[in-house]
Protein backbone atom coordinates (compact mmCIF):
# COMPACT_ATOMS: atom_id res chain seq x y z
CA UNK A 1 0.00 0.00 0.00
CA UNK A 2 1.40 3.40 -1.02
CA UNK A 3 1.34 6.06 1.68
CA UNK A 4 -0.13 9.33 0.46
CA UNK A 5 1.21 12.77 1.30
CA UNK A 6 -1.70 14.62 -0.26
CA UNK A 7 -2.62 16.52 2.91
CA UNK A 8 0.89 17.89 3.63
CA UNK A 9 1.12 19.03 0.01
CA UNK A 10 -2.22 20.78 0.38
CA UNK A 11 -0.92 22.71 3.41
CA UNK A 12 2.08 23.82 1.37
CA UNK A 13 -0.10 24.90 -1.56
CA UNK A 14 -2.31 26.89 0.83
CA UNK A 15 0.73 28.64 2.32
CA UNK A 16 1.92 29.66 -1.15
CA UNK A 17 -1.55 30.95 -1.99
CA UNK A 18 -1.70 33.03 1.21
CA UNK A 19 1.62 34.69 0.37
CA UNK A 20 0.73 35.23 -3.28
CA UNK A 21 -2.78 36.57 -2.77
CA UNK A 22 -2.82 38.19 0.67
CA UNK A 23 0.65 39.28 1.83
CA UNK A 24 1.23 41.78 -1.01
CA UNK A 25 4.86 41.58 -2.12
CA UNK A 26 6.77 44.75 -3.02
CA UNK A 27 10.51 45.15 -3.73
CA UNK A 28 11.42 41.80 -2.24
CA UNK A 29 9.41 42.23 0.97
CA UNK A 30 5.87 41.37 1.97
CA UNK A 31 3.72 44.17 3.33
CA UNK A 32 1.36 42.30 5.66
CA UNK A 33 2.94 40.56 8.63
CA UNK A 34 -0.30 38.82 9.59
CA UNK A 35 -0.43 36.87 6.34
CA UNK A 36 3.28 36.04 6.42
CA UNK A 37 2.75 34.54 9.88
CA UNK A 38 -0.31 32.65 8.67
CA UNK A 39 1.57 31.26 5.67
CA UNK A 40 4.56 30.26 7.80
CA UNK A 41 2.37 28.41 10.28
CA UNK A 42 0.38 26.74 7.50
CA UNK A 43 3.53 25.46 5.78
CA UNK A 44 4.94 24.33 9.14
CA UNK A 45 1.78 22.33 9.79
CA UNK A 46 2.29 20.64 6.42
CA UNK A 47 5.83 19.69 7.47
CA UNK A 48 4.53 18.25 10.75
CA UNK A 49 1.84 16.24 8.95
CA UNK A 50 4.41 14.78 6.56
CA UNK A 51 6.77 13.87 9.39
CA UNK A 52 3.95 12.31 11.43
CA UNK A 53 2.98 10.11 8.48
CA UNK A 54 6.60 9.19 7.83
CA UNK A 55 7.40 8.40 11.47
CA UNK A 56 4.28 6.28 11.76
CA UNK A 57 5.39 4.30 8.69
CA UNK A 58 8.72 3.72 10.47
CA UNK A 59 7.03 2.49 13.64
CA UNK A 60 7.73 5.53 15.81
CA UNK A 61 4.91 6.08 18.26
CA UNK A 62 4.62 8.60 21.04
CA UNK A 63 2.63 8.38 24.22
CA UNK A 64 -0.99 9.26 23.45
CA UNK A 65 -1.33 11.54 26.47
CA UNK A 66 1.66 13.69 25.54
CA UNK A 67 1.92 16.33 22.87
CA UNK A 68 5.25 16.00 21.07
CA UNK A 69 7.56 18.97 20.89
CA UNK A 70 10.10 19.74 18.20
CA UNK A 71 12.84 18.00 20.20
CA UNK A 72 10.90 14.73 20.11
CA UNK A 73 10.53 14.99 16.35
CA UNK A 74 14.22 15.83 15.89
CA UNK A 75 15.29 12.88 18.01
CA UNK A 76 13.03 10.42 16.22
CA UNK A 77 13.92 11.70 12.75
CA UNK A 78 17.67 11.75 13.43
CA UNK A 79 17.56 8.08 14.46
CA UNK A 80 16.30 7.21 10.99
CA UNK A 81 17.40 9.83 8.45
CA UNK A 82 19.96 12.57 9.14
CA UNK A 83 19.41 14.35 5.84
CA UNK A 84 15.70 14.62 6.54
CA UNK A 85 16.50 15.91 10.02
CA UNK A 86 18.65 18.72 8.60
CA UNK A 87 15.81 19.90 6.37
CA UNK A 88 13.30 19.51 9.23
CA UNK A 89 15.38 21.74 11.52
CA UNK A 90 15.79 24.33 8.77
CA UNK A 91 12.03 24.29 8.06
CA UNK A 92 11.35 24.67 11.79
CA UNK A 93 13.64 27.69 12.08
CA UNK A 94 12.39 29.46 8.97
CA UNK A 95 8.69 28.59 8.93
CA UNK A 96 7.80 28.30 12.58
CA UNK A 97 10.19 30.75 14.23
CA UNK A 98 11.08 33.44 11.68
CA UNK A 99 7.83 33.53 9.70
CA UNK A 100 5.24 32.12 12.10
CA UNK A 101 6.34 33.96 15.23
CA UNK A 102 8.39 36.89 14.03
CA UNK A 103 6.52 37.59 10.80
CA UNK A 104 9.78 38.23 8.92
CA UNK A 105 8.79 40.10 5.76
CA UNK A 106 11.75 39.30 3.49
CA UNK A 107 10.31 37.38 0.54
CA UNK A 108 13.46 35.36 -0.14
CA UNK A 109 13.29 33.91 3.37
CA UNK A 110 9.70 32.81 2.75
CA UNK A 111 10.80 31.24 -0.52
CA UNK A 112 13.58 29.34 1.28
CA UNK A 113 11.17 28.16 3.97
CA UNK A 114 8.68 26.87 1.43
CA UNK A 115 11.49 25.10 -0.43
CA UNK A 116 12.56 23.41 2.83
CA UNK A 117 8.97 22.33 3.47
CA UNK A 118 8.72 20.87 -0.03
CA UNK A 119 12.00 19.02 0.49
CA UNK A 120 10.86 17.54 3.82
CA UNK A 121 7.65 16.31 2.19
CA UNK A 122 9.59 14.92 -0.79
CA UNK A 123 12.07 13.07 1.43
CA UNK A 124 9.31 11.65 3.60
CA UNK A 125 7.37 10.49 0.56
CA UNK A 126 10.43 8.94 -1.05
CA UNK A 127 11.43 7.06 2.12
CA UNK A 128 7.97 5.69 3.00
Amino acid sequence: MRITYKEPKRYLANAKEILREKARRDNGFYKDKKYVQMAGNTAWNGVLEAVKIWLKSKGAERAKESRPDVDWYQTEISKRNRKLNQHFVSAYNILHRFLGYDGELKASLSKDGLAEAAEVIRLCERDS
